[in-house]
């Protein structure tokens, strides 16, 4: 090693003070836990625990959507793919975006006044219930896995720069990620929803306030010209040059560039845990307005993350983003830390651990109720169950999915959390979109239709990934030494999508008819345009 890569190593590793760090993080984390055990004591109901009982208003509900929705993908991932990918990074922000125009368009409303707690409530209205509600939960659950590992492994990064723990010392990482875990399993038995959605919207006004700040720092310190911003990230990166404003520099086959475009786009509106923060409204208005009001803040802060990216290529450099603990998801508190010093870093990183414990809460709360709600009480126990019993499954499921997130979470360590939200979007649209698109939209969709495209989309995209240069090969971080690729994307989104949109025709045609579908359809029809009925149980 030579001298100047051992000093980009040691200043990349030491930065800011451990027990300055560890101060503000950890008032942070009470303050956010007061709120949340302050909320438990109103969760009484199955409503209060999975919809937080439909209390909170449109703009609440946007700004609570806006938290779920802007994760350590957003602020960690995408500052560090844009630092050291440039025009590629920017990618994200751009599907992220426009992924909420059909979320809107497509799907937000006709939620809203169709289901009562989760997404399985939908599909099976008009369908036979046992089979679908049990393949929404299986897709829930793995699509809830995909996105949790991404927030993980945001934390292990973030943690371990602000405790100085290098990337050689794997497993003092590793137990970080095991307390953070841990951490988020208690909001979320806890808090429930109502809490989770609080933690929510704090967390959402100081990310979109800390991200303002910092983009107007960064814009001072080049003359408030983007322009010159965008030279000095160039200049500063001597290995990627001008290639950092062009695209190419991550993403050299054109194909793969339109597969991760296609699962960002589509990916928003199959998000389970989405879904289910429309539920949280009282009425089909509200959650149009929430989307409406998430759409605007979201939309801002991903026109920051332009400023923070390219500003941490021109500050911080590519070299030393890359060396430090966390790797590209350490971009942006070491630009905090370059801008402000030890003060603005840990409040910047606390921001960023409350986002992460926020969004594995309410991952959660979705996978757990989903399991609960759709498999164990409407499945297992056909409808019969006390409140209280499904609550209390929900909470066990909720301590079963936090260990496999842990153990997912060290797993994935050091691979870029943007990347990896990316591959939780492409199951989501394989998965979820095309039968719930179906479900609203076409008549003659059945159940046999419904089930080959859950389990067939969600098949493809999940081997497609295990078979793909994400999981072996040399530029993998879970298994390096291997190499069993068989699909050279690094998205399966392209091939995984379209495949379930034709597995859902094939399924409804090889199926059988069934008399109750086209009464179901009218009434789910009409429900979904008017709301009329959409507080009753769905069951049939």
């Amino acid at each position: 090693m030579n001298p100047g890569t051992a000093a980009v190593l040691a200043q990349a590793e030491h930065v800011g003070s451990v027990g300055l760090n560890v101060s503000i993080f950890g008032a942070f984390v009470l303050v956010t836990l007061l709120f949340v055990y302050r909320a438990s004591r109103t969760n009484k109901t199955a409503s209060d625990y999975y919809a937080a009982g439909r209390s909170f208003t449109g703009p609440q509900n946007g700004v609570a959507i806006s938290g779920d929705y802007l994760s350590a993908a957003s602020f960690l991932g995408i500052a560090g793919a844009i630092a050291v990918n440039g025009y590629d990074g920017f990618l994200y922000s751009v599907g992220f975006l426009v992924a909420w125009l059909v979320a809107l368009l497509l799907v937000a409303e006709l939620l809203r006044n169709t289901g009562k707690f989760t997404m399985g409530d939908v599909l099976s209205f008009r369908m036979r219930q046992r089979p679908v509600r049990a393949a929404a939960a299986t897709s829930t659950l793995v699509v809830s896995f995909f996105y949790l590992l991404a927030q993980m492994a945001g934390a292990g990064g973030l943690i371990a720069l602000l405790l100085q723990i290098p990337n050689s010392n794997r497993f003092g990482q590793s137990v970080v990620i095991a307390v953070v875990g841990v951490l988020m399993i208690v909001y979320v038995l806890v808090g429930g929803m109502k809490g989770t959605t609080y933690v929510q919207m704090i967390k959402a006004v100081l990310l979109i306030l800390g991200a303002a700040v910092m983009t107007v720092w960064v814009l001072g310190k080049f003359g408030f010209n983007l322009s010159a911003l965008l030279g000095a990230a160039v200049e500063n990166s001597p290995k990627r040059g001008e290639a950092l404003l062009n695209p190419g520099l991550q993403y050299t086959n054109p194909i793969d560039f339109i597969s991760l475009g296609l699962a960002l786009v589509l990916g928003t509106a199959g998000l389970p845990h989405i879904l289910m923060r429309f539920y949280t409204v009282p009425t089909a208005k509200e959650a149009r307005r929430s989307v409406v009001w998430a759409i605007w803040l979201i939309g801002i802060f991903y026109l920051f993350t332009l400023v923070l990216g390219y500003g941490a290529a021109a500050l911080v450099g590519p070299d030393r983003i890359s060396s430090a603990p966390g790797a590209v998801n350490s971009a942006a508190p070491l630009l905090a830390f370059e801008l402000g010093g030890e003060i603005l870093l840990g409040l910047i990183s606390a921001v960023a651990f409350a986002t992460i414990l926020a969004v594995v809460a309410g991952l959660t709360i979705t996978a757990s109720a989903s399991f609960a709600h759709d498999v164990y009480a409407n499945v297992i126990k056909k409808g019969e169950v006390a409140p209280d019993g499904e609550v209390r499954v929900a909470r066990i499921t909720a301590l079963v999915i936090g260990a496999l997130a842990i153990v997912g979470g060290i797993l994935v360590n050091g691979i870029n959390i943007a990347f990896l939200v990316a591959l939780a979007f492409a199951v989501a649209a394989s998965a979820n979109l095309p039968t719930i698109l179906y479900s609203l939209f076409w008549k003659k969709f059945n159940t046999m239709g419904a089930l080959f495209s859950i389990y067939g989309g969600l098949a493809a995209c999940v081997l497609l990934i295990i078979f793909s240069p994400v999981v072996s090969g040399p530029k993998s971080v879970i298994f390096p030494n291997s190499d069993f690729v068989l699909y050279d994307l690094q998205n399966p989104g392209i091939v995984s999508i379209p495949l379930s949109f034709l597995l859902g025709v094939i399924g409804t045609y090889v199926g059988r008819r069934e008399p109750f579908n086209t009464a179901r359809f009218a009434e789910m029809e009409v429900r979904s345009l008017t709301g009329a009925g959409s507080e009753k149980a769905v069951a049939h």
